[in-house]
């Protein structure tokens, strides 16, 4: 307690450091603003019915930061540039120059891999703002629109995607912590006191029970998710001795931090940005008028609406993107050639590829751990709404492992800069 009011002074204290938080409550403010100014189509729209009964619309909303909820200039949230940094990061596996850029040019190279993902981002709100409002038709809660009504509303719902970006790149510069991670959050924590208010109107007493466990089950995987995102692989490490005239240097022994769970929130974010489209594309597709197209979409939407369906591909997804992250950021070749260059080598294995393929493998296997879980934790609201028939605890689960990680990465942040002002 001690050490919390001592951090807590100097957090407050701090001119720089409370000028950053004070930064990041202002953009989240500013977000939240946005997101109750409705586009020009949304003029009687009454989405909470559709949202409701409609798993796409309801993980939307969550990536949207409730944007959607009123159908605002913001309702496409951050999703365009999420799905932007996907197509880039799989593009790396692909182009060894993107690769190159983002793990072997440093700073500039990743500074144009970002401005890559931003001008895909344009395309890409477009696109998916055309569809939205595309679909918020077909299903009644908009009125017919003419095409410059079309043009004028996805021009808005467009720019609104892309000021956010900009919004959370701000954040992320003059912050402290993930800016979209952050909008992202802001838009679950926004969404609470509605979500308690709906649970005391509906409170009987015969839910005690329900409320009980569901709320036992919510501090189990708080607890789960802070303790794997906080476990470590130690990798043992020595420098060699170096003599430099008569003194002795290096010799010592640590070890290399390898995080169980490197990703972090990343697949949670990137595996509901991948699970809105086909849902989204189906919908659209059921409109058109070819009677065989229609059909397999809507045989296809309807295998999706399935739980069961439904939690199996977010499980594979959260599970593929766990791995697929971690290959991304965490380089064992660039992990072995620093070691070798520091004189630096792991007890028992010799320096350059066995270091590589060793650190490779502790990876591999300690990701697996990591990946599991988070995909257990992802699909387990859905096993609580079989038992409980609640049908916000899908949307809640997800939430609550976005909101604590997030949570988890901020303190951690601020804790650092508080360590570098102490030293």
């Amino acid at each position: 307690m001690q050490n919390f009011l001592h951090k807590l002074k100097m957090t407050v204290m701090d001119t720089s450091l409370r000028n950053r938080i004070l930064f990041v409550v202002a953009a989240l403010v500013l977000f939240r603003l946005l997101a109750t100014i409705p586009i020009p189509a949304a003029s009687g729209a009454n989405l909470e019915q559709l949202l409701m009964n409609n798993n796409f619309l309801g993980f939307l909303n969550i990536l949207t930061g409730g944007g959607l909820s009123a159908i605002s200039m913001v309702m496409l949230g951050v999703g365009p540039y999420i799905t932007a940094s996907i197509i880039m990061q799989l593009s790396t596996i692909m182009s060894e120059r993107l690769k190159e850029m983002y793990h072997k040019e440093g700073e500039l190279g990743r500074k144009k891999f970002t401005q890559y993902s931003r001008l895909l981002t344009v395309p890409l709100a477009i696109l998916q703002g055309y569809g939205l409002l595309f679909f918020l038709q077909s299903q009644g809660t908009l009125s017919n629109l003419s095409f410059i009504d079309v043009v004028i509303n996805v021009s808005i719902v467009a720019a609104g995607s892309i000021l956010l970006m900009w919004i959370g790149e701000l954040i992320s510069e003059f912050g402290i912590g993930n800016g979209v991670s952050l909008i992202i959050f802001a838009g679950i924590v926004a969404s609470l006191p509605m979500t308690v208010g709906q649970l005391l109107f509906t409170f009987t007493p015969a839910q005690i029970p329900m409320y009980l466990g569901v709320t036992a089950f919510a501090l189990i995987v708080i607890a789960g998710i802070v303790a794997m995102t906080e476990a470590e692989r130690p990798v043992p490490i020595t420098y060699a001795k170096q003599i430099r005239g008569n003194k002795v240097f290096g010799g010592i022994s640590t070890y290399l931090p390898l995080r169980v769970n490197q990703a972090g929130v990343i697949p949670i974010i990137f595996a509901l940005s991948i699970l809105i489209f086909p849902q989204a594309i189906l919908n659209v597709l059921m409109e058109v008028g070819n009677t065989t197209i229609s059909s397999i979409a809507g045989i296809m939407n309807t295998m999706l609406s399935n739980q069961f369906v439904f939690a199996s591909i977010y499980f594979f997804l959260v599970f593929l993107f766990t791995y697929f992250y971690t290959a991304v950021t965490v380089d064992p070749e660039a992990i072995s050639s620093n070691l070798q260059k520091s004189g630096a080598f792991i007890p028992g294995i010799r320096p350059g590829n066995p270091t590589a393929e060793y650190i490779g493998k502790v990876v591999g296997r300690i990701t697996l751990a990591g990946a599991v879980f988070l995909g257990v934790v992802a699909v387990l609201p859905f096993a609580m709404i079989f038992v409980t028939g609640n049908q916000a605890l899908a949307i809640g689960g997800t939430a609550l492992l976005i909101a604590v990680s997030v949570v988890l990465d901020l303190v951690k942040k601020i804790n650092a800069q508080i360590t570098m002002r102490e030293y």
